[in-house]
């Protein structure tokens, strides 16, 4: 707790939580609950496809993409997909595969792509000695082909956000996309800081879709 990281906090349900009640911020989360059988029923029945990750856990470990096509399932984890065919099916492997740990679902973004790889956003900001907070880094992360996570040490690429926002949409996306980024990152930064105070480096994780908007999938209070 006292390390010169500040204050690590684990619980992406309490994250998740404390963003929702900003008014500016909310509808840049995707809907969110936590994984139960009827809430996994709503969601596909809502969203058609919905991600499922650990309330606690980085590096995109143990996330799973869940779509439904008309009265089938599939999955997809890592490189490998399995598909049911009824929901009882789906439900029964998803949570054999949970092991007893605690699960997010949150409405699956289709994300802009670059060469049909998806792309999204590491945005660093880190909390000086004399109090202000910078941001670091704006970094594309790009999936390696057929994975649908972006993360480094699952093959992912790196490069510039303005290289990445360039080339997944436009050279006259990228002013406008990373301010958005910048002032996303400073508002939900003061609300993290009133709710758990102490924290002094957060790693944002954001997505751009297809449509252009911005959405925030995670904050890391421990970025890699």
């Amino acid at each position: 707790m006292g390390n010169e990281q500040g204050r690590q906090l684990a619980s992406k349900w309490a994250k998740t939580e404390a963003l929702l009640s900003h008014a500016q911020i909310a509808p840049h989360i995707p809907p969110t609950r936590m994984f139960t059988r009827d809430n996994l029923n709503s969601m596909l029945n809502q969203h058609s496809m919905v991600v499922i990750k650990p309330v606690k856990g980085a590096g995109g470990h143990g996330v799973i993409k869940v779509s439904r096509e008309g009265g089938s399932f599939k999955y997809s984890y890592y490189s490998k997909t399995n598909r049911f065919q009824s929901f009882d099916g789906l439900y029964r492997s998803l949570n054999a595969k949970r092991g007893g740990r605690r699960y997010l679902i949150q409405k699956g973004i289709r994300l802009a792509t670059i060469d049909g790889r998806p792309i999204d956003y590491r945005v660093k900001y880190v909390k000086q000695p004399e109090g202000q907070w910078n941001i670091t880094a704006i970094v594309g992360r790009l999936a390696k082909p057929g994975l649908f996570v972006t993360n480094i040490c699952r093959g992912g690429t790196l490069l510039s956000g303005s290289e990445g926002i360039r080339r997944s949409f436009s050279k006259g996306a990228v002013v406008s996309k990373k301010r958005e980024m910048r002032t996303l990152t400073q508002l939900s930064t003061e609300v993290l800081e009133s709710r758990f105070p102490g924290i002094g480096q957060l790693g944002f994780d954001f997505g751009i879709d297809t449509s252009g908007k911005i959405w925030i999938f995670e904050v890391n209070t421990r970025p890699q």
